[in-house]
């Protein structure tokens, strides 16, 4: 890990705005933000760690945990709650065996819930991975997690 955090280290100057895009390195290079590494990142740009954990937890984009191989993503906006969009996520809750913001112990999908994904019109909406699922129907939920589990 130490020689990863040393190569993503190099590539910035060592200043406090450059504590996301490290961040954001890290995360790209591991899959989520050991708490090693935040540390590290915090001695790097000279910042105390309550404030790296602070504008960490600050962004939704950075994850504190692994994340998995596939991400599932149920809308719950008020077009997709109004058309069923509940329904949508009990059913992969149930399927996957995880609440929202867990990940499946092997790993091969986290389920996250979104206010919104910009899909009114195809309410309810599901995304896994980049792909866009709408007019969701509980029914569908096992044929699409499992077109999905070997990706």
């Amino acid at each position: 890990m130490q020689e990863k955090l040393q190569e993503i280290f190099s590539q910035h100057y060592r200043k406090r705005d450059a504590l996301i895009p490290i961040l954001q390195d890290i995360q790209g290079a591991f899959g989520f933000l050991p708490p090693e590494a935040m540390t590290a990142a915090g001695k790097f740009c000279r910042m105390d760690p309550v404030e790296v954990y602070g504008v960490a937890t600050f962004y939704a984009q950075f994850k504190f945990s692994p994340m998995g191989r596939n991400v599932v993503m149920v809308c719950q906006g008020t077009a997709c709650h109004v058309m069923g969009g509940g329904r949508v996520l009990e059913e992969v809750q149930t399927q996957l065996g995880v609440s929202a913001g867990e990940t499946t112990k092997d790993r091969v999908f986290t389920l996250e819930t979104v206010a919104c994904i910009g899909a009114c019109a195809l309410a309810p909406a599901m995304v896994v991975n980049k792909n866009t699922y709408g007019r969701m129907k509980a029914e569908r939920v096992t044929e699409i997690l499992n077109a999905n589990r070997g990706d």
